[in-house]
Formats: C-alpha cells, sequence, structure tokens
C-alpha cells in the first residue's frame, strides 16, 4: 500500500482539526472575554530506508545521508492566547468589571474555586456579588472590623449589600469652628439684638440641632462678647436646659447707652407705683405678683384671673417688650442700669453704681427700689429713661488685635482659642461636648458686613472635617476601584470600604484548562491558587468599571487561516485520489 496514501488522510485528519479552531474562534467572536486558540502542525513520523553513514578515510569515500520518507503530519499543539487582552465594551453597569492584565477574577461554585476573565457581575438577593451568568460569588478579601483596613486572607465571597452595610451609623458633633470677618461697622454687631450666628450639629442619635450665639460689640470696639442665646431641635423646639451653664462664664459686656419708655397716659404706659399698665390694650402687670421674695416664681406659675391671666414668664416678657426688648426677655433683665451718682463735686465725688434690672425688679442685692426703674427725669418729659452701662451674659469675652484685627485670644487671654460648648449634661445623655476655635476669625473692614460664621467639624489641616458628626446614611451607591476595592456610599456624605475583589496570576496562564462558561481551572503546567490571590495593581494591572472585556479573536486572521486551510484540505484529498490512480494503474498490469 502507498505511503502517500496515509500521509493524504493524515492531512485531511490535522486539516479538519484545524478547521475546528477555526470555527470555535469566529464562534465566539462575540463571547466575553473569550481567548482566541490557534493550532500547530509538526511531521508524524518518518520511515528510514537507510540509515545515514560517515566518511571512510581508508576507501576515499564520503558520507552518506539517511534516507527517510515522511508519513504524515499531526497536531503537534493548540495553544491559548491568554494573554492577549481584548477590546473594552462600555456598558454602563457599575458592577460590570474589566482587568487589563494577566490576571483573572476568582469565584467559587461554595466547593471550589474557579478562574474567568468574565466581568459580568451583579449582586443577588443575599446581597453577594456574583457572576451574572452562573450565579457563582465572586471571592475577595473582608475589612478587618477593628482597623477598618482590608486584610488579606484566604479569599471568601463577598457580601457586600449585607444589612450592616445598608446604613452608616449617626456619630455625635464633637467639634467645630468659627471663621470670617467681624466688621466693627456692621449694624448687626452694633445693634441691641446683635450679629446671630447659627451652628448646626448633631447628638448620638444623628439628630439635628441648632445652636445660636450672638456676637454683640462692647464700647471698646476691640472686645466683643460671644453668648449661647439657645438650642433649638428641627422642629423649632427649645432643649430645655440649654441656657444656663451650657457656654462660658457669667460676664459683662461694657455698652453704655440708653433704656427708656413712654408713660404717656393715652398712647403709651401707665405706672401707679405697683402696676404697668400698657394703656392702647388694657393690659397690665403686677410686679408683685412676679415675685417670690428675691426670686421669680416659677416660670409657668399663673397669676391674674381670666381673661387676663397669664405666667410669671408672660408677665416679664409684657415689661420687656414696654421697653423694646420683645423677645428679649433675658437680654432685658440682664440690662445693666446706672444709678445717678450724688454731687459730682463733693470730694471725693460720690461714685456711681451699677445694678442689673432683674436686681432692681427684685430688690435684691441692694438695688435701688423699683420705682428707679420708672422715674420721669422731669416733670415735662413722657419718657422715662435710665442710663445703661453694659448687659450681663454668660459666654467668653472675644478679642481682636486693634493694629491688625487678627484674632488676640478669649476672655482675654492670647493662648486661648477654644471654648466648649458642653452639652453632655443634656437631654437623655445623648450630646456630646462641642469644642470650638474662634482662632480662624478677624476683625477687619468689610464694607459694614460681617461675614462670620460657624461650622462644625475641625479646621485642622491635618484632621480636616474631622468630629462634624452626622446623621444616619442610608447607601446610595457602591463603586469598585481600580485596585478591585469596593466602597459604598451614603447619603449623610460618608463612604465605607467593604471588601476588595482578590485576583489570581498564574506562572503560564496558557496551562489554564478551560471549562464552560468562561471558566478555567488550574493545571500541573499552570502552577497552583495558593487560596489568597494577589492585588490586581501589584503587577501593573487594574480594574476599569461600567466595561467588560471583549473577545480577542481576531476575524481577518481567522478568514486568512481558513482560506490556507482549506487549500490544504484541498491538495491533501489530490493526494489522496492520485495515490488512488496509481493503485488503479498498478491493478491494470494484469490485463
Amino acid at each position: 500500500m502507498m505511503r502517500s496514501l496515509f500521509a493524504g488522510v493524515s492531512g485531511l485528519k490535522t486539516h479538519q482539526t484545524k478547521m475546528d479552531v477555526i470555527g470555535n474562534n469566529i464562534a465566539n467572536v462575540n463571547t466575553t472575554a473569550y481567548k482566541s486558540s490557534s493550532i500547530t502542525f509538526s511531521a508524524l513520523m518518518s520511515q528510514t530506508t537507510q540509515k545515514a553513514s560517515g566518511a571512510n578515510a581508508a576507501t576515499g569515500t564520503g558520507g552518506v545521508n539517511a534516507r527517510q520518507i515522511g508519513l504524515g503530519v499531526k497536531s503537534s499543539a493548540i495553544n491559548m492566547n491568554i494573554t492577549g487582552q481584548g477590546a473594552s465594551q462600555s456598558t454602563g453597569n457599575p458592577f460590570d468589571v474589566m482587568i487589563t492584565g494577566e490576571n483573572f477574577f476568582v469565584v467559587s461554585d461554595g466547593s471550589q474555586n474557579y478562574f474567568t476573565r468574565d466581568g459580568a457581575f451583579y449582586v443577588d438577593g443575599a446581597g453577594n456579588l456574583a457572576m451574572t451568568s452562573l450565579g457563582y460569588n465572586v471571592m475577595g478579601w473582608q475589612v478587618d472590623p477593628e482597623t477598618g483596613n482590608i486584610k488579606k486572607d484566604t479569599v471568601s465571597a463577598l457580601r457586600i449589600m449585607s444589612a450592616a452595610n445598608m446604613t452608616y451609623p449617626p456619630e455625635a458633633t464633637s467639634e467645630g469652628y468659627m471663621s470670617g470677618v467681624i466688621d466693627k461697622n456692621d449694624t448687626d454687631v452694633t445693634s441691641t439684638n446683635g450679629k446671630v450666628i447659627n451652628f448646626e450639629f448633631y447628638d448620638q442619635l444623628g439628630y439635628s440641632y441648632t445652636a445660636k450665639f450672638v456676637f454683640k460689640q462692647s464700647d471698646d470696639k476691640n472686645v466683643y462678647s460671644l453668648e449661647l442665646d439657645k438650642i433649638i431641635d428641627s422642629e423649632g423646639v427649645e432643649v430645655e436646659g440649654s441656657r444656663a451653664g451650657v457656654f462660658g462664664d457669667k460676664a459683662v459686656l461694657n455698652k453704655a447707652g440708653t433704656m427708656q419708655i413712654n408713660m404717656d397716659a393715652t398712647t403709651g404706659y401707665t405706672w401707679n407705683g405697683t402696676t404697668l399698665k400698657n394703656n392702647a390694650t388694657g393690659k397690665e402687670v403686677n410686679l408683685a405678683d412676679l415675685r417670690n421674695g428675691n426670686e421669680w416664681k416659677g416660670m409657668d406659675e399663673t397669676f391674674g384671673t381670666a381673661p387676663d391671666e397669664m405666667t410669671v414668664a408672660e408677665g416679664l416678657d409684657f415689661v420687656a417688650a414696654a421697653y423694646g426688648y420683645e423677645g428679649k426677655r433675658e437680654d432685658f433683665l440682664n440690662m445693666i442700669l446706672i444709678q445717678t451718682p450724688g454731687d459730682p463735686t463733693t470730694t471725693p465725688p460720690t461714685a456711681e453704681v451699677a445694678w442689673s434690672v432683674e436686681d432692681m425688679l427684685l430688690g435684691r442685692n441692694g438695688a435701688p427700689t423699683i420705682d428707679q426703674l420708672f422715674t420721669q427725669p422731669d416733670a415735662t418729659s413722657n419718657i422715662f429713661a435710665a442710663d445703661v452701662k453694659g448687659s450681663n451674659f454668660e459666654g467668653v469675652s472675644v478679642y481682636y488685635d486693634a493694629k491688625n484685627g487678627n484674632f488676640a485670644g478669649i476672655n482675654g487671654t492670647a493662648a486661648q482659642t477654644t471654648i466648649t460648648l458642653k452639652l453632655s449634661g443634656l437631654g437623655d445623655g445623648n450630646f456630646t461636648d462641642i469644642t470650638l476655635d474662634l482662632s480662624e476669625t478677624g476683625m477687619w473692614d468689610n464694607k459694614g458686613t460681617s461675614t462670620i460664621g460657624a461650622t462644625k467639624g475641625s479646621n485642622d489641616p491635618d484632621r480636616l472635617g474631622q468630629g462634624s458628626g452626622r446623621r444616619l446614611g442610608e447607601m446610595s451607591g457602591v463603586s469598585i476601584q481600580q485596585n478591585g476595592m469596593i466602597y459604598a456610599s451614603y447619603d449623610n456624605g460618608m463612604t465605607k470600604l467593604l471588601g476588595q475583589i482578590a485576583t489570581a496570576r498564574f506562572a503560564n496562564a496558557s496551562g489554564l484548562e478551560k471549562l464552560a462558561d468562561n471558566l478555567y481551572t488550574s493545571t500541573l503546567n499552570s502552577g497552583e491558587f495558593d487560596g489568597i490571590g494577589v492585588d490586581v495593581t501589584a503587577n501593573g494591572d487594574y480594574m476599569s468599571t461600567g466595561q467588560l472585556e471583549m473577545s480577542n479573536v481576531d476575524l481577518s486572521s481567522e478568514f486568512t487561516e481558513m482560506i490556507t486551510t482549506q487549500r490544504g484540505f484541498q491538495a491533501n484529498s489530490r493526494i489522496i485520489t492520485v495515490s488512488d490512480t496509481l493503485l488503479e494503474e498498478l491493478t491494470n498490469l494484469k490485463r
């Protein structure tokens, strides 16, 4: 039998195998992360009809080459272009991930780890990051609960949407700072009411509150009082106990002026020595009804009869409103009035004496009688006036340098830049003390407008924003970084590290064994997976989200290979045809 006949058969078989490889490549031209294969041929074997001989020096003959006849062709190897990077396809899905480089994702069916370049992932009903096609869990590293950093240990399933990850816990505000300009010509700062500054903060349960501070200028234009007016919740309700003992100490603001009331019999007020009456409304208050000795009665205690019944607090508000301090009862009571001194020509002259309005109304601390508050300055005037020296306040005195306007300390101490808002004793214990830094404020000309404001959090460049506190946050998004770290973002502005996608890298990736569904498994020739994996960026690789890796099949090359394969198959078939003709001629010799 002719050897060429079997050589032709082997050629047909190997070209059929090559066509199978080409066909599979073309069939997977749109398969996510598919890696194309190629086949190489080698000579099957050769039959030696005469061995080679060497040169014979004795006879002078030369050497003769061996005589060998080839017996066909075989497939020597089928190689996978596993390191060839496929093009990227944009999907817009944040859970679609593409690896640029030679690493592989690690996925698991619960009992065995597999490897893939297919990064089409989704979050299943249990919150696990999984393959869209098979539901296999994507494996990675978890976050160390003590440090908050990734702990690179044996890979495990990444459960990124667990109940614990869906919310970010609240935190109480512990630091804040004031910044901006105080303009000494600002009418708000120089007014009786002062410049109001709102400072928003959180308690430990994440509830929002607003502390209302007031800046007032003293007669010393470089010194300002800063006091806490009140603290209100998000619904505008004042927090009980937030006025006294919370911010600073008792001090005096020197601010001279005049406090007056109109005692006109028809349009103003009437004072008969015991009762103050509003002539326009007919409403009146007997000051004796407000006092309990030298103290006020309980603010919620009532006096009078219907329909004129009112509480002590309402009665004091009535008196304060008569002097123009409507809604500012505390400011009115803290006002310091100057008792007219005696003859200034005496030696020594009679010194003036200052008393608070509250002391005068209560008749305590040796203050003059209440009549002094309503004394008519002369017989022709209906305006009852009193000289004002300043006011008592509870807070701090803020100093500025008269030369350059820079912050110069608190309560006259240059080194003191912070003051504590003592909140831990309020409410149900869900508040935290807050340290306020005032060093970023300054007193400069700003065309009569003050820009000073308060911000929660630290102003230290190394700790910027720390201590600002936060409300409870709901998860609003998930993002995957280039190194595979998965972060959740929350609607309270916080982010949280949820885990990191681990990858596998093999010494010989071409040695991996292909499985169905874009999966690979390790073999003895690829190298084993150590169970931990590597950071994708360790060798310069990286991940991209919203993209998938396309097949690396080159259609132009595949069609070219198809042409050569077809011609090779055709040529091998001709070998068989011609060999058959020769055999036919041999059998015809018998005739």
